[in-house]
């Protein structure tokens, strides 16, 4: 007779840290037996999370690029209002020399 191992259930932030652990170099066997996981179970939270990892980190790559954008606008920006600025200012010197 099989000894079958009765289905038990992980939650989704335990998952994770399993995975983070993976990610941050523990060895699978070592993970695998620490915390009496299956290696298919295990293979497959890796795939999971692995995937969702690299989604996200294409999403904070262009929520980067994005920023960056905008910074680069904001700059310019700036220097033209500087510009802007000083040729008030000696507009305002100009006129007030000329009132007196």
């Amino acid at each position: 007779m099989q000894n079958r191992r009765k289905r038990r259930s992980f939650s989704q932030e335990f998952k994770k840290q399993v995975v983070d652990l993976y990610h941050s170099g523990k060895s699978r066997k070592e993970i695998i037996a620490e915390y009496d996981l299956t290696p298919s179970a295990f293979d497959k939270w890796v795939t999971q999370y692995s995937s969702a990892l690299k989604e996200q980190s294409y999403l904070n790559r262009n929520q980067t690029f994005e920023q960056s954008e905008c910074l680069d606008k904001l700059r310019k920006e700036i220097e033209t209002l500087k510009i802007e600025n000083s040729i008030l200012k000696q507009t305002v010197i100009i006129f007030s020399r000329m009132v007196d």
